[in-house]
C-alpha cells in the first residue's frame, strides 16, 4: 500500500499563501462584480482536504483522499440579490459563476431584508484560536490505527463482530470577503475516530453500540486501544436489552442525547423559524423557559473549540453572550436577514452557533442516577418526531431501566414523549459531565417527568 501523506494545499506548514491565494481572488471577483454595476457583493472560498479510512475486520474497506474546492458569490443590485457556486477556482469558472449571479439579480424580485451584513459590525480583530494541527498521516499509519481500535474491542470477551473502525484527518481553509472592505480568513483541521461492534448471538439477541472522538489536535484524540473498550463496554452494556411497559416517568438523558435538545432550542430560537412564525417560542425573549439553575452560553473564540471562529458567515464579529441566563431567554439566534425580518440586530449567528454550551451542573454520573432515583436513562434517540412548531416531542428511544439509582436492565424498542416547552422548564439536574465533542456541548440532563410508552 502506497505510503502516501494527507496534505492540505500545500499548506500543511503554512496555510499562509493559499490563504492569501484565495482572498486575492475574492478581492478581485468583488471588484468585478462592483464594475458589472452591482451595489454590494459578498465571496466565500474554500480549500478541503482530507483522508479518511476505515477498517473491518482487520482488513481494509475504504482509503478516501479528498480535496475540494469551493467559491460562492452573492451580488446585489440595490435589493435584489442573486448567488451563483462553482466547485472550480479556475479564471474561467469564476467569471461564468460571476455572469449567473449578476443575471439572477436582475431578475429576481426586490428584498427589503437582503443586503450584506452592516459595516459596522464587521470583525476587526482576528486572535489565534488555536485551531490549526495538521496531521501528517499516511495511509498506513490510518489503517494501523484504525486495525488497533477496533482489536481493542474485538479482544473484550463477549463481542464476536464488527462494523469496523475508521480514523479521518481532515483541513479547511477559508476565505471571506465582502464589498465593505471585509477579508477574513480562517484556518482549522479537524481529526476523528470511531468503532462500532456487535455482542450476543441471533438465539438470544444480538446488540451493536459504538464510540468515537473528534479534536482539532492529534493529541486530544482519546487513545485508539481506550476508544475501541469503551465501544465495546457499550455494546455488552446493551445485551438483555428489553421493553418497558407504557408508564410516566423520569428521564435521564447521556450528553451525546442530550445534544438533541439543545439543538431543538436553537431551532426554535433561530431568525428563519421566528420571522415565519414556525416555531413554539414565539415573542418569548426575556421570558423563564429553564429552571434558574440552567444557563447557556456562546463561546465562539474557545481556544481549539470544534466550531470556533473571529467572525460568522457575513463578516459580524463574533463575542462571548448568553442564549439562557438563570434561566431566562437571553436573546434570539440570527444573521442579519432575519434580524431585519424582525426588526432585530444580528447576533453574528449566520452559519449557525459557535461553541454553545449548557452549563454543567456538580453532579457525577453516579450522583445523577442516584438523584433520578427510579426512571430511565437514554442512550440513544431514533426518529424525527419533533414538531417546532408546537413542541410537541415524540422518538424512539433506547437506554437502561434505573431502580432507587442502580442501573436494574438495558432497554429497548420504547418511544419517549411529551413536549418541549415540558421538558425545559422540568430540568431538575445538570450533570457535570460535558461532552465537548461538537459545537453544541451539553452535560446528562435529568428531565422530571416524561411518557414512556413500550410493550402493553
Amino acid at each position: 500500500m502506497p505510503n502516501a501523506v494527507i496534505a492540505a494545499g500545500d499548506a500543511d506548514s503554512s496555510p499562509v499563501a493559499e490563504l492569501d491565494r484565495l482572498a486575492a481572488i475574492a478581492a478581485d471577483v468583488i471588484a468585478r462584480a462592483r464594475g458589472a454595476g452591482a451595489s454590494a457583493a459578498e465571496v466565500s472560498a474554500s480549500v478541503e482536504t482530507g483522508l479518511n479510512v476505515s477498517v473491518r475486520l482487520g482488513e481494509v474497506e475504504t482509503v478516501e483522499h479528498t480535496r475540494d474546492r469551493g467559491f460562492s458569490l452573492t451580488v446585489y443590485f440595490g435589493q435584489r440579490k442573486g448567488s451563483a457556486s462553482t466547485a472550480d477556482l479556475k479564471s474561467e469558472s469564476i467569471a461564468a459563476t460571476l455572469e449567473h449571479a449578476c443575471a439572477i439579480a436582475r431578475y429576481t424580485e426586490p428584498d427589503p431584508a437582503a443586503g450584506l451584513a452592516d459595516a459596522a459590525l464587521m470583525a476587526s480583530q482576528f486572535p489565534d484560536l488555536d485551531l490549526w494541527h495538521p496531521w501528517p498521516l499516511s495511509v498506513d499509519d490510518a489503517v494501523e490505527l484504525a486495525q488497533r481500535c477496533e482489536a481493542a474491542g474485538l479482544a473484550v470477551a463477549g463481542i464476536g463482530n464488527s462494523e469496523g473502525a475508521s480514523v479521518g484527518s481532515g483541513s479547511a481553509l477559508e476565505v471571506y470577503a465582502n464589498s465593505h472592505g471585509f477579508i477574513g480568513r480562517e484556518h482549522a483541521t479537524q481529526h476523528s475516530m470511531s468503532c462500532a461492534l456487535i455482542a450476543g448471538n441471533d438465539e438470544d439477541g444480538m446488540q451493536r453500540d459504538y464510540w468515537w472522538d473528534s479534536a482539532r489536535a492529534r493529541d486530544d484524540l482519546m487513545d485508539a486501544v481506550a476508544l475501541g473498550r469503551r465501544a465495546a463496554e457499550r455494546t455488552l452494556a446493551r445485551l438483555g436489552a428489553r421493553p418497558l411497559a407504557t408508564r410516566t416517568c423520569k428521564v435521564l438523558f447521556t450528553p451525546d442525547t442530550a445534544r438533541s435538545l439543545l439543538g431543538h432550542l436553537v431551532g426554535a430560537v433561530s431568525g428563519g423559524a421566528l420571522y415565519r412564525r414556525a416555531s413554539f417560542l414565539l415573542d418569548q425573549l426575556g421570558q423563564s423557559l429553564f429552571p434558574a439553575h440552567v444557563n447557556i452560553i456562546e463561546r465562539p473564540r474557545l481556544p481549539r473549540g470544534p466550531a470556533s471562529a473571529a467572525f460568522d458567515a457575513e463578516g459580524v464579529a463574533t463575542h462571548e453572550h448568553p442564549l439562557i441566563e438563570n434561566g431566562v431567554l437571553k436573546r434570539y439566534v440570527l444573521g442579519s436577514y432575519s434580524a431585519r425580518k424582525l426588526g432585530l440586530v444580528s447576533t453574528a449567528n449566520a452559519g449557525g452557533v459557535r461553541n454553545l454550551i449548557l452549563e454543567p451542573g456538580a453532579l457525577d454520573f453516579a450522583q445523577m442516577l442516584d438523584a433520578m432515583g427510579t426512571g430511565l436513562v437514554v442512550t440513544e434517540l431514533m426518529g424525527q418526531g419533533v414538531n417546532t412548531v408546537t413542541g410537541d416531542y415524540s422518538r424512539g428511544a433506547a437506554g437502561y431501566w434505573v431502580e432507587r439509582g442502580v442501573i436494574a436492565h438495558p432497554v429497548e424498542e420504547v418511544t419517549i414523549a411529551s413536549n418541549l416547552r415540558a421538558m425545559f422548564a422540568d430540568i431538575e439536574a445538570v450533570g457535570s459531565d460535558l461532552d465537548a465533542r461538537g459545537g453544541l456541548m451539553t452535560p446528562s440532563l435529568l428531565v422530571r417527568e416524561m411518557t414512556v410508552a413500550g410493550a402493553e
